[in-house]
């Protein structure tokens, strides 16, 4: 069984190619180019590399976001025609909780976080276990400093991660004092093959598909759509 996971919800563009017990290889770029196009040529360099053919993949995983909403359609988008062309199930994930993966041996609290400008981020709160991590606060979109004092009341030591964590350190610091620590530079950077193994863990599990048409995780509107919606009242 084999996945072929996708992630582009963020400046990271990740391929990777995993089966159970095994990542069978990666690739992870951290460089401002635009998705659209290295992300074709990533996945071809990458199954030729492995010797794999398409039609020997099992499955497609894809990050659904939040993150860029530019990013997010083009991996989204490339994902649903992979999976359609070759007649393939199709399995999403949020990029918070792939993140968050990275800090899966951490004995505390995990918080992984994107900026989504204007201080606010994109952000959850998580807890390792048996097969990952699990949500203790749902995904939300919020204020750094609203964030910080729902960490504070927790009064865990809590790991962040995410290249935009450099942003907001000091305040981090300033607030939580010696319950905050802080991400690695490779912890920071979302995994595809950490991507792949959730997503092989929901098959093993029996979890169905997702079908062609199901919901990007944005955690707000565009600012496009919200210029419409108040045009509409």
């Amino acid at each position: 069984m084999k996945i072929l996971a996708i992630d582009t919800s963020t400046l990271v563009l990740g391929v990777a190619v995993v089966e159970e017990g095994k990542v069978l290889g990666e690739v992870t770029n951290n460089l401002y180019k635009t998705h659209s196009e290295r992300l074709m040529p990533t996945v071809a360099g990458l199954l030729k590399d492995l010797s794999i053919e398409l039609q020997e993949i099992t499955a497609i995983s894809v990050t659904s976001g939040p993150g860029s909403y530019t990013g997010i359609r083009i991996g989204v988008t490339t994902a649903k025609t992979l999976a359609w062309t070759h007649d393939l199930p199709l399995y999403a994930e949020s990029s918070l909780s792939v993140l968050a993966m990275n800090g899966k041996r951490f004995p505390g609290l995990i918080v992984p976080l994107l900026d989504a400008r204007r201080n606010r981020v994109y952000t959850g709160v998580y807890r390792s276990n048996a097969s990952g991590v699990s949500e203790v606060l749902g995904q939300q979109v919020l204020e750094i400093t609203d964030l910080l004092e729902q960490c504070k009341r927790l009064n865990e030591p809590i790991l962040f991660l995410g290249d935009d964590v450099s942003k907001f350190r000091s305040i981090m610091e300033e607030t939580l004092n010696e319950n905050a620590y802080f991400g690695s530079p490779p912890e920071n950077l979302p995994r595809a093959s950490e991507l792949g193994e959730m997503s092989l863990q929901r098959i093993l599990r029996g979890e169905e598909p997702l079908g062609q048409q199901f919901a990007l995780n944005y955690l707000q509107v565009t600012e496009a759509e919200a210029n419409w919606l108040k045009k509409q009242k």
